[in-house]
């Protein structure tokens, strides 16, 4: 069955909830969809989509946009999903999006030891960059 991409509703919650724990079981609690989904609900809710196969949720890609560059998030396909262009539909729905909003480049993380994300990016064109990530949480 091909997956129907929309924007996220508040109804999916749950299904986005169980396709992040199937696809990211080691993410840190702060990548939960817990804390995740209402923080992006508050900002660009509209930059969030959901792919579905019927009812259910089998697919979900976040994205940001600062006015300088874009970024993807949380870009998920149930394993039993992957490998039949879900992956690459959500990820081009965003970029069309990103265009649309003027962003010019799109950047995203992968883990350095999720070589098989790695190859996928890289097969829709995004190429490694030199540069050092750095983060801070900023907890209160």
């Amino acid at each position: 069955m091909s997956a129907a991409i929309r924007r996220f509703d508040l109804g999916d919650f749950a299904g986005v909830e169980a396709l992040w724990d199937a696809c990211f079981p080691d993410d840190p609690p702060h990548n939960r969809a817990a804390v995740a989904i209402p923080q992006k609900l508050a900002f660009q809710p509209e930059l969030f989509w959901v792919a579905m196969a019927g009812e259910q949720v089998v697919g979900s890609i976040m994205a940001g946009y600062d006015g300088h560059r874009g970024w993807l998030y949380s870009v998920a396909v149930l394993p039993g999903e992957q490998r039949h262009g879900l992956g690459k539909r959500l990820v081009r729905t965003a970029e069309a999006a990103l265009t649309a909003l003027g962003c010019t480049k799109v950047n995203l993380q992968v883990r350095d030891t999720n070589h098989a994300v790695a190859a996928f990016y890289a097969r829709l064109g995004y190429a490694e960059e030199p540069r050092v990530s750095m983060g801070r949480r900023l907890e209160a």
